[in-house]
């Protein structure tokens, strides 16, 4: 974990209340996809813990979604503005499980950490089937940036306004012959997905975290394995260790 200075480069508005931020500064502690950083801001004694979309070079860029005052806050943020963030926080995802043809499941908010684990997949050879998940047509994001890094991906709509209508379920089993999932989104999804899911395959949980290093025990889960802490020992959890 580093704590450093990161300046904002962009903030804008992709999707209905869906919004990117790219940053300059220190992201060496950034070691694998799906960690998380935790942002400080002015008036709030708790940090926003945003994962992390993608990192190039010293750029660091997050997609997050207004729901709250301090989200919304950041939305009025402007280029040049600096911020107090720490990186490197969370276990993420392990992209050497992947197998040849592996199957990233996201929905919302779940979606930004699966891009750069998509990035890294297909830097090694393996070759992903992206599965995305969004309420309407407005949501849409990152689907082309997907498709732009040669992934195959699958877009579904709960009310069919676009691309296949239906939940990630539907497009999980779309996928034949699939050598692992990953995941990312409201427990709700996660479950389900698990419900059918035919090979092994982690999971990232979304939690409400205090400290966003361990410290304060607020974000602890029960696990086979025992109670683990979503943001150190997580968000990423093996399918075989989960307790619903």
């Amino acid at each position: 974990m580093i704590q450093s200075l990161f300046t904002i480069t962009e903030n804008v508005c992709l999707a209905k209340n869906i919004w990117r931020m790219r940053l300059q500064g220190d992201t060496s502690a950034i070691t694998a996809p799906g960690q998380f950083v935790n942002i400080k801001l002015e008036g709030f004694f708790l940090r926003r813990p945003i994962s992390v979309n993608d990192v190039e070079g010293d750029i660091l860029t997050l997609i997050y979604k207004p729901l709250g005052e301090g989200t919304r806050q950041m939305t009025t943020f402007q280029p040049g503005k600096v911020l107090d963030i720490l990186t490197g926080l969370g276990n993420g995802f392990d992209p050497a499980l992947s197998g040849e043809k592996p199957v990233l499941v996201g929905g919302g908010v779940g979606i930004p950490p699966l891009f750069n684990l998509c990035k890294k997949l297909i830097a090694k050879g393996a070759k992903p089937t992206v599965v995305l998940g969004f309420n309407t047509k407005d949501e849409v994001f990152l689907e082309d940036d997907f498709r732009a890094l040669g992934a195959e991906v699958i877009a579904l709509t709960a009310d069919g306004s676009y691309g296949r209508k239906g939940l990630v379920t539907d497009g999980v089993n779309l996928v034949e012959g699939y050598t692992f999932l990953y995941t990312c989104g409201p427990e709700a999804m996660l479950k389900a997905v698990y419900g059918v899911c035919k090979t092994s395959g982690q999971f990232s949980f979304e939690e409400r975290m205090g400290c966003g290093f361990g410290a304060c025990m607020g974000c602890t889960c029960k696990t086979k394995y025992g109670n683990k802490r979503i943001c150190k020992d997580g968000p990423v959890l093996v399918k075989e260790e989960i307790v619903w």
